[in-house]
């Protein structure tokens, strides 16, 4: 039972991504966020919404995804309210669908205090998420700022925001933002991580209503006089169709890009609850604990020997064996197969998803 104190707590559940970093896997029809990729019994996205559904009142969770991923959220989140589900006609990054999802809750509670989360990340501490989340609430209620989660890296990885810290604040292990660098190079964030001065973004935001519809106002004045009809609109039907005019004409921005580059206003936490971005293979290579082999299986039945340092994914009913091979992506899902050095691939995998969808056909993708 959520307490009353908490009743003023919305959440924001961004889930709209194609994710095509992680295919085959994530597949266009149903990407990773819809995935019960770890086999625990529950989809990134339902992991997501449990996770805050400890502090945060059913009713005031919100998702945002594409119109056409509204039937699987509907599917796999049934005890969410319908019209909780904003469902964006195109795809114009996390910015323009925050700015919506805020107009909308502000709408609801003038007095509201928001998180935005995305649905494909690990968490492995959730008490001690839960704990960050409801101070960085209580933080942005009094303070008109906008507030990032940041993780001490524990490798360069290059495919992670880097946040600088900047001056501390009176709050334990809130500072300012410095500065914001986004996927650098692996000698960078190397640099980055031996300076001690530098967090992981972890693309949580959280702020006041009041102010997230001014950082808007005051950062993306389009999006902004866009959207300033739809706070006195008395009913849904007329909200949505008003947003489905005009959400084709908001810039492809993400929230990101707009809280940590455009701002001056951005703060971070400091937080350490176990995290990870479940975007890339080797992301979740790198995150995963490792067999004595070096290697990493995702709920998958494998025969493996003389082999080292690989990442290997099938399909229930697919056993997979495996002999003399080192440092791959072996990810199979329904009617493809990927094998591919498993390094710095997104870019790689990203020119295959292109190639195979005009060769053979975008339901390979």
């Amino acid at each position: 039972m959520i307490s009353e104190k908490l009743s003023n707590n919305y959440c924001v559940i961004l889930a709209g991504g194609h994710g095509r970093r992680l295919w085959p896997s994530s597949r266009k029809e149903c990407p990773k966020q819809f995935v019960d990729f770890f086999g625990t019994g529950r989809t990134l996205l339902q992991s997501t919404y449990d996770r805050l559904a400890r502090i945060i009142p059913a009713e005031n969770i919100f998702v945002t995804t594409r119109r056409r991923y509204v039937n699987l959220t509907r599917q796999q989140l049934p005890e969410l309210p319908e019209e909780n589900i904003l469902a964006e006609p195109v795809n114009r990054n996390t910015a323009p669908s925050v700015a919506w999802a805020g107009v909308r809750i502000h709408r609801l509670c003038h007095d509201a205090r928001i998180i935005v989360v995305p649905s494909d990340q690990c968490i492995l501490d959730e008490e001690r998420f839960c704990e960050s989340v409801l101070q960085g609430l209580d933080f942005v209620a009094t303070n008109d700022i906008i507030l990032t989660m940041g993780i001490s890296p524990s490798r360069p990885e290059p495919g992670y925001g880097y946040i600088q810290m900047g001056e501390p604040t009176l709050a334990d292990g809130i500072s300012t933002v410095k500065s914001f660098t986004e996927k650098p190079e692996r000698e960078f964030a190397q640099l980055f991580m031996d300076s001690g001065e530098f967090l992981w973004n972890t693309g949580i935001f959280l702020s006041n209503v009041n102010y997230l519809r001014n950082f808007f106002l005051s950062n993306i004045q389009d999006i902004s006089s866009r959207l300033a009809p739809v706070r006195d609109m008395s009913s849904i039907d007329e909200e949505l169709a008003y947003v489905q005019r005009h959400f084709p004409a908001y810039p492809n921005l993400s929230m990101d890009k707009l809280a940590l580059e455009m701002s001056h206003n951005a703060y971070v936490m400091h937080c350490s609850f176990g995290w990870a971005d479940i975007g890339t293979w080797h992301s979740i290579y790198e995150f995963r604990q490792r067999k004595a082999d070096d290697n990493v299986i995702i709920d998958s039945e494998v025969l493996i020997e003389n082999s080292r340092g690989n990442i290997i994914k099938l399909p229930k009913g697919h056993i997979g064996v495996i002999n003399g091979l080192e440092g791959y992506i072996v990810a199979e899902q329904g009617d493809v197969l990927l094998i591919c050095k498993k390094g710095d691939s997104s870019s790689l995998i990203r020119k295959y998803v292109n190639e195979v969808g005009i060769r053979y056909g975008e339901e390979y993708t």
